[in-house]
């Protein structure tokens, strides 16, 4: 029987499973730049700290400007996981993360190379049909020459992903399918109601009725001994 597609991170068929995902491959996330207003906007609605949203206290403090929330910082990181890997990967939930680490202040204008390495793989204990994949998250600020200055981010997580599905060998269907077509072919017989035969009858071979007849025969006889007086 063949196992149903597997679906992406974002619902579309997927193509990687949990058997592409081996230790030592580093997946590309792409480069996100960081937008004042979203930068700005996020702060307010979820980390509304003073040197997240107010510009004149952040450029007298000695941050020297306005720097991003963390959380804005990985939710960056998140949507390109999302965009660059989860949507081609038979991805499930993810059971928690170990590390998170903010390693330099990140501003408006930055552009940010994201990858993720693969550090181990192992089958789920937990969720059967599942396996484990450690992962390590980084972002980096390029420089004017695209080249790597500061590493911004570190994380450490775990999620889960499906085994890539078995296709069932033709031959074994094929015997499968015989063999259910037996199986239905026995359970209709042996519901069946038995039909009972008509009775032929009794037959000269029968004991019985062969000493009946005699018996009525001679009763009727002609014979010289039957009429004879007494």
């Amino acid at each position: 029987m063949t196992t149903p597609d597997a679906r992406s991170g974002t619902g579309r068929p997927a193509e990687l499973f949990f058997e592409d995902l081996v230790p030592g491959l580093t997946v590309d996330l792409g480069v996100v730049t960081v937008d004042a207003d979203e930068m700005v906007a996020f702060a307010r609605r979820f980390d509304p700290q003073w040197y997240h949203v107010d510009s004149d206290l952040a450029a007298a403090s000695r941050h020297g400007g306005l720097i991003a929330s963390g959380f804005y910082t990985v939710s960056l990181f998140m949507r390109a996981y999302v965009d660059h890997l989860l949507s081609r990967a038979a991805a499930d939930a993810s059971p928690g993360l170990e590390e998170l680490r903010w390693l330099a202040p990140v501003r408006a204008g930055d552009r940010l190379a994201v990858r993720v390495d693969v550090m181990g793989a192992r089958p789920s204990t937990a969720r059967p049909g599942l396996g484990t994949v450690s992962l390590t998250g980084t972002m980096l600020r390029l420089g004017p020459d695209d080249r790597p200055e500061q590493e911004v981010l570190r994380t450490r997580f775990r999620g889960w992903f499906a085994v890539r599905p078995v296709e069932a060998d033709p031959a074994e269907v094929e015997v499968q399918a015989e063999a259910e077509v037996e199986a239905e072919a026995e359970a209709t017989d042996a519901d069946q109601p038995e039909v009972d035969q008509p009775d032929p009858g009794p037959t000269a071979g029968d004991p019985s009725t062969v000493g009946s007849s005699d018996s009525g025969s001679t009763a009727s006889s002609g014979s010289p001994e039957a009429q004879r007086p007494d």
